[in-house]
């Protein structure tokens, strides 16, 4: 199972230089689990670059995994994570969601290097 994080997927969606990397998670929807805030994060962020056409499109994309909410549970064990790791909500939320669902989290979001069941990979190009 697999859970990717806004940063991957817009990486993937702007064609980036790592998106050939989460394409790997991203072409599989059987086996991806989408948490709700990275739903808000990705719709948000590409109606600022693009347009909300674009921006609708790649939620398409994205409601093609097993949407996860966020439940009282998942808000708890997030904050735990939150507490023990350092971690801002909206990762310790994604972070949460990738573990309930026992999933790998794809991300290029440096604030989850090193942690267990990650896989990380620095940003590339101008911004890297």
């Amino acid at each position: 199972m697999n859970v990717v994080d806004s940063s991957a997927w817009l990486e993937y969606f702007g064609d980036g230089p790592n998106a050939a990397i989460f394409a790997e998670a991203i072409e599989s929807p059987g086996e991806m689990a989408v948490p709700t805030l990275t739903l808000f994060e990705v719709f948000k962020r590409t109606c600022q670059l693009t347009d909300e056409t674009t921006a609708l499109e790649a939620i398409a994309v994205m409601l093609q995994g097993r949407v996860v909410e966020l439940s009282a549970t998942l808000a708890i064990d997030a904050a735990r994570l939150s507490l023990d790791t350092g971690l801002a909500m909206p990762d310790a939320i994604i972070l949460a969601t990738a573990r309930a669902e026992d999933a790998v989290l794809w991300t290029q979001d440096s604030h989850f290097e090193g942690l267990k069941n990650v896989e990380f990979h620095k940003k590339q190009g101008l911004l890297g």
